[in-house]
């Protein structure tokens, strides 16, 4: 059964160390943007930005920057835009 509205969830674990991971839920195909942002709201890593199915989806991301260099300790906030939905949610990193 496909879900009825657009469902961002809590990371999980959370606090987390090295990686976590986060689910969503698409009640209809369309293009997803789902980054990671720092505390002062700059774009840490783009995760999605592409087209996907209605569904379940089930990211995780490694505490790593868009070069691929590890990120510091800190509260970090992840956001997904689909159409004219937005939702973000805060995380926090303990190394």
């Amino acid at each position: 059964m496909l879900p009825q509205t657009v469902q961002l969830a809590q990371n999980y674990p959370n606090p987390f160390n090295p990686a976590t991971t986060i689910e969503y839920s698409l009640p209809n195909s369309g293009n997803v943007e789902f980054a990671i942002f720092n505390i002062l709201g700059q774009k840490v890593k783009e995760i999605v930005n592409e087209s996907e199915t209605a569904g379940i989806h089930r990211i995780s991301w490694d505490g790593t920057d868009a070069s691929g260099a590890p990120v510091a300790t800190g509260i970090y906030l992840y956001r997904i835009q689909v159409g004219d939905f937005s939702e973000t949610r805060k995380m926090v990193l303990m190394k």
